[in-house]
Order: structure tokens, then sequence, then C-alpha cells
């Protein structure tokens, strides 16, 4: 897909584009993914952007979209109060303010992460501890894919993956939830040939 193609294709009314990744960042990619936001935010007048709040990827891509317009950025964070001093998002949706009882379809697609799903009930039926904090981070990334009955579920991803490591960890949970539900997405192996073609 070119950057063209996905502009044309995505940049729409209701259109949600997750914008996420790792937390571990090498410095030479640092830039690249806020020069991504930038790119991104700045040639569409449609989408809302959405990331998990994140070290990482999701606060060097929420940089670039922030810097360009950040009513167009939105989180979903595991618990509120999340990381609030660097978050930069125009919208923020927090676990603990949907009612996972009633979104059993969240609760049913988290539990394909296997290393959190025996933890999975605990959570959203009160048990929060430390163990149980586990399973927020899987709940927060399944809703942010697959959305609720009050927030809207992403219609494309854009990762940034550790390609040594592909589709670990919550971020390979992200993408699993998308592929599972239908939701596009693609990598930097993808998303740096638009900043070569753009910039």
């Amino acid at each position: 897909m070119t950057y063209l193609e996905f502009v044309a294709i995505h940049d729409k009314p209701g259109a949600v584009v997750l914008l996420e990744g790792k937390r571990e960042v090498p410095a030479g990619d640092q830039d690249r993914l806020r020069a991504l936001g930038r790119l991104v935010a700045a040639g569409t007048k449609q989408i809302t952007f959405r990331s998990g709040n994140a070290e990482g990827s999701d606060h060097f891509f929420s940089e670039g979209v922030a810097g360009v317009d950040p009513k167009r950025l939105q989180v979903i964070t595991p618990y509120s109060g999340h990381r609030s001093k660097t978050n930069l998002a125009h919208e923020t949706v927090a676990l603990d303010q949907i009612n996972l009882l009633a979104e059993q379809e969240v609760v049913y697609q988290s539990k394909s992460n296997k290393k959190t799903e025996k933890l999975i009930d605990r959570f959203v039926a009160g048990d929060h501890d430390r163990f149980t904090i586990k399973a927020a981070y899987i709940l927060r990334d399944t809703v942010k894919a697959i959305g609720t009955k009050d927030v809207k579920p992403a219609t494309f991803g854009i990762f940034y993956d550790d390609l040594a490591n592909p589709r670990s960890g919550g971020t390979g949970h992200t993408m699993q939830v998308c592929e599972a539900n239908g939701i596009p997405l693609i990598d930097q192996q993808v998303w740096m040939g638009w900043l070569m073609e753009n910039l």
C-alpha cells in the first residue's frame, strides 16, 4: 500500500487509525516515528489517530500527530491517570471508565492472549492487584482495536514492531486482534517507504 492509497481509502468520516508499537525504539528510528505521525496527520482531515499512551512508539507517533492536530489524537489507557504528564491526546478513555462486564466481546478476545488469559476474569470481576494489572494492559489493547459500545473500532493499524521478534507482547496481541477482526494493518516495512516518498 502506498501513502496516497492509504489517504484515499482511509481519510473518511469515522475512520480510526491505530498508531502504536513497541516501547523499545532505537534512537535512529525515533524521529522516523515522529515524522510518520506528522505525515499522516498533515495529509488527512478526518481520521482520528489512536494509541495506548505507552512509552516508546506510542509516544513518538503521538508527538508527530499532536504537532499537527492534537484534536485528532485519542488514547485508550489501562487506568485513569496513566502517564498523564506525557499524555498529548485531546481525548483519553481509561479502562476503568468502561463497564467491562457489559463488554463480553472485549473480554473474550482478550483471553486469546494466553499469558494473561487466567487474569482477565479476575480483573473484570474487580480483583485489581499487581498481578492482575497485566490483564488491564491486554484489555486496553483489545479495546484499541475492536472498541466498545461507546468507543469506535479501529479501521486501520499502523505499527512499529520488533522485526527481530515480531508479533510479541502487547503489540503482537493488538496486531492479532486486528487481523482476527478484519482490520488491515501495516508495520514499518511499509510505512518507512512512505517517508522516503514524501520527505
